[in-house]
C-alpha cells in the first residue's frame, strides 16, 4: 500500500487514489488475477501503470485504439517512463527495434494491438522478455457479446503458454453481465479479483429531446453555458467541422477533435480545451479517452451512438469533480430512422464482402500466398472507383473481414513521418564530405535526436525547415536523396488509414467468411440499437434504465427529462412562477429560460413570464428578464 502511494506521489503528484483504485493496485502489485470495471471517469490507467511500476520486469498493454496507445504512451514519457507504441503505421524494421528495447531491458511499456501478438516475431521476443505484467485494456471487445468484438483478442490467452506466471489485469468501462463472465472465461483468469464500480452518477442529469431543430436548440443550450466547460459529440467528421462552424459564427471559442488530425494539432486544441482557452471541444468519440478533465459541465450529443455502452461512456465524461452537470441528446425524428438503415449497411451481402477481398487484394497487387504482416496504406475512393464498390459497403465489409480475423483495419489516424540513420559514423561522414547539399540535414539530425542510429524518432518537419531555411518540398527531395543512397530508413508520414493482413492472401475460390461471426454481430447490433433506440424514445427515467442495462439496481433519478416531465401536469401557473423568480434574481434571456425548463412546455413559459410582468414582479432590459 505504501509502494503504490508512493509511486502515484513520485509520478502523478497525488496523495491518495480515488475509490477502489488502490484496492485494485494493490490486488495487481500482489500477482493475482484482476478483471475491473469502473465506469468512465474511474481513472483505469492508473490502476495498471502504477503496478506496472512497482512489479519487476516489462508491462505489456493490449489495446485496440492507436490514438489512446499514442496519448497514453505520450503521457508516460512526459513522467520520465519509458513507453513505446507498436502501431500498424511502424515498419518491420522500427518494430524489430522496439521488440529489442523491450527484450533487453529498455522499456517499461509496451503498447501493442491484440492483432500484433500473434505475429512470429512478437511471440519470439516476448518468450524472451522479462515481463512483470499483463494488461488487456478495453477487455468487452475479447467478449462476442461485447460492443466492439475484435477476434484476435481471443489470441491473448495464449501468451500464458509461454509466461504462466505472469498476472492479466483485464479492465473496461462498460460490461454487461453476459460480458464480464465471457472476459473471464476468455483470458482464462484465474481465481480472478473482481472489482466492479457503481454505474450510477448521481451528479448527473441524462436529458433526451426530440426537437425539430438540433443546430437551434444546441446553440441555446451553449449560451446558457457560456464560460463552462463542454464536450459536443459527433459520429462523423464532416459534422465536427459544421457544428464547430455554426458555433464559432455565433461567436464562440471552440475546437475540434477528430482521429484524422495529425498528432500536433491534436495536441494544441486538447491542451487549449484543459487551460480553458477553448470552452468547447466538437468531437468524435476518439475525444476523450484518457483524458481527465474534471470540470466538463455538460456534454451534449448532435448525433448519438448506435448502443447504450457508447453512449453511457461518451456522457460520462461530464461531471468528473462530483459536481452537478448535464447531458444532452437532442435528435430530430428522421436520426431515428437513419441510424435504423446505418445498422442495415454495416452488414452488406456475405458477397459483396468476399468481392471487397478480392478487390482491395487486387487493388494493392497482393500475390496468392503473400501479405501475411504486411500494412498497407489505402485510399477507399481510388480502390471503390477502380473497383466500382459503393464507398459505404466498402468500408463496413473491411470491419467484417476485420472481425472475421482476415485483417486489421485501422481508419484514418494521422501517422507522422520517422527516421533513423542506416548506417554508421563513418559512413555517414564519408557521404556528408560527398554530397554538401545534404550535409546540414545530417547535421541537424544528427543533433536533435541522440540514439537516431539505434531508434526511429518522429520528424519535425516545419521545425527543421525553419533551422535550414529551406522549403517543405527542398526538404522532402533532401530526405528522398537520403533514402535513397541508403543512408536514412524513412517511414513516411500518412493520413490514410491502413490495412495490416493477419494471415497470408488466399484463392478468391478458397475464401470463407464465418457465417456464424457474420450472423451473430448483425443480430447483436440490431439488439443494442433497438435498447438505445428504447433508451432515447420511452417514456422512462434514464439514469435507471441505463443502470438496469448494466445489471444493477437504482431508484428515479429525478432530474433527467423524464422524471422532470412527471412533475410538468402538477404545475400550476403559480409553481412555474416561483420557479422563474428563483432563477431571475440574475438577468437571464428567453432563450437562456428555455434552456433551463426545456421539460416545461415553451408556450407555458412565455406565458407565466408575460403574467409577471403585468403582475410587475419581473421586469424586461436589455433583453432579459430579471425582478
Amino acid at each position: 500500500m505504501e509502494q503504490s502511494r508512493n509511486i502515484l506521489k513520485k509520478y502523478w503528484g497525488f496523495d491518495l487514489f480515488r475509490p477502489m483504485q488502490e484496492d485494485i493496485v494493490d490486488s495487481v502489485i500482489y500477482g493475482k488475477d484482476t478483471l475491473a470495471l469502473l465506469p468512465t471517469g474511474g481513472g483505469k490507467s492508473i490502476c495498471f501503470q502504477v503496478p506496472g511500476i512497482a512489479r519487476e520486469g516489462i508491462t505489456i498493454v493490449v489495446s485496440p485504439l492507436i490514438a489512446l496507445m499514442q496519448d497514453q504512451v505520450e503521457q508516460l514519457q512526459k513522467r520520465g517512463i519509458r513507453a513505446k507504441a507498436i502501431t500498424s503505421g511502424m515498419s518491420y524494421r522500427e518494430i524489430d527495434i522496439t521488440l529489442d528495447n523491450a527484450r533487453f531491458g529498455g522499456l517499461d511499456f509496451l503498447y501493442t494491438s491484440p492483432e500484433r501478438l500473434q505475429t512470429p516475431l512478437f511471440i519470439e521476443r516476448f518468450k524472451r522478455m522479462n515481463v512483470g505484467l499483463i494488461v488487456v485494456d478495453e477487455a468487452h471487445c475479447i467478449s462476442e457479446w461485447g460492443h466492439d468484438f475484435r477476434p484476435p483478442y481471443r489470441q491473448i490467452s495464449e501468451l500464458r503458454n509461454y509466461q504462466p506466471a505472469v498476472p492479466i489485469i483485464a479492465l473496461t468501462a462498460t460490461a454487461t453481465q453476459e460480458v464480464k463472465e465471457d472476459i473471464i472465461a476468455q483470458l482464462n483468469l484465474k481465481n480472478p479479483t473482481i472489482f466492479e464500480g457503481p454505474f450510477l452518477r448521481p451528479n448527473l442529469s441524462y436529458e433526451i429531446y426530440p426537437v425539430d431543430n438540433k443546430v437551434n436548440s444546441i446553440l441555446k443550450l451553449v449560451k446558457q453555458f457560456e464560460g463552462s466547460s463542454g464536450i459536443i459529440y459527433c459520429q462523423k467528421r464532416k459534422s465536427v467541422k459544421e457544428v464547430a462552424n455554426w458555433l464559432i459564427s455565433e461567436g464562440n471559442r471552440v475546437g475540434i477533435y477528430h482521429g484524422g488530425m495529425d498528432a500536433k494539432s491534436r495536441s494544441a486544441m486538447m491542451s487549449a480545451w484543459l487551460k480553458g482557452d477553448l470552452p468547447i471541444m466538437v468531437a468524435t468519440n476518439a475525444f476523450g479517452m484518457g483524458i481527465d478533465k474534471p470540470n466538463v459541465r455538460y456534454v451534449i450529443h448532435y448525433e448519438f451512438p448506435n448502443n447504450i455502452e457508447a453512449y453511457f461512456q461518451e456522457a460520462g465524461r461530464a461531471g468528473r469533480d462530483g459536481m452537478e452537470s448535464r447531458t444532452f441528446v437532442f435528435y430530430e425524428t428522421r436520426d431515428l430512422e437513419e441510424t435504423t438503415l446505418q445498422i442495415d449497411k454495416q452488414f452488406p451481402p456475405i458477397e459483396t464482402v468476399k468481392n471487397t477481398y478480392s478487390s482491395l487484394c487486387n487493388y494493392l497487387k497482393l500475390a496468392v500466398g503473400s501479405g501475411e504482416g504486411e500494412t498497407y496504406p489505402i485510399n477507399l475512393k481510388t480502390l471503390t472507383d477502380n473497383f466500382k464498390l459503393d464507398l459505404i459497403e466498402t468500408y463496413q465489409s473491411l470491419k467484417i473481414l476485420e472481425m472475421n480475423g482476415d485483417l486489421q483495419f485501422t481508419e484514418s489516424v494521422f501517422h507522422p513521418t520517422k527516421i533513423k540513420f542506416s548506417v554508421g559514423n563513418t559512413v555517414l561522414y564519408s557521404f556528408q564530405i560527398k554530397y554538401e547539399n545534404t550535409a546540414n540535414l545530417i547535421t541537424l539530425i544528427s543533433r536533435s535526436y541522440p540514439g537516431i542510429f539505434d531508434q526511429y524518432f518522429e520528424l519535425h518537419e516545419v521545425e527543421f525547415c525553419k533551422r535550414l531555411n529551406i522549403s517543405p518540398v527542398e526538404l522532402e527531395k533532401q530526405l528522398k536523396f537520403l533514402e535513397q543512397n541508403g543512408i536514412l530508413d524513412i517511414n513516411w508520414k500518412t493520413d490514410l488509414p491502413l490495412v495490416t493482413f493477419l494471415t497470408e492472401r488466399v484463392p478468391d475460390q478458397n475464401f470463407r467468411l464465418v457465417e456464424s461471426v457474420y450472423h451473430n454481430r448483425k443480430d447483436l447490433a440490431e439488439k443494442r440499437w433497438f435498447k438505445m433506440r428504447e433508451l432515447l424514445t420511452l417514456p422512462v427515467c434514464r439514469s435507471q434504465y441505463i443502470i438496469q442495462y448494466f445489471g444493477q439496481d437504482s431508484q428515479p433519478c429525478g432530474k433527467c427529462d423524464h422524471c422532470r416531465s412527471l412533475k410538468r401536469e402538477d404545475y400550476t401557473q403559480e409553481e412555474i412562477g416561483e420557479l422563474l423568480l428563483e432563477k431571475l434574481h440574475e438577468p437571464h434571456s428567453l432563450e437562456e429560460i428555455k434552456a433551463e425548463y426545456l421539460h416545461i412546455k415553451q408556450d407555458q413559459i412565455i406565458r407565466v413570464l408575460n403574467w409577471l410582468m403585468q403582475e410587475e414582479r419581473i421586469f424586461y432590459k436589455d433583453g432579459k428578464y430579471s425582478w
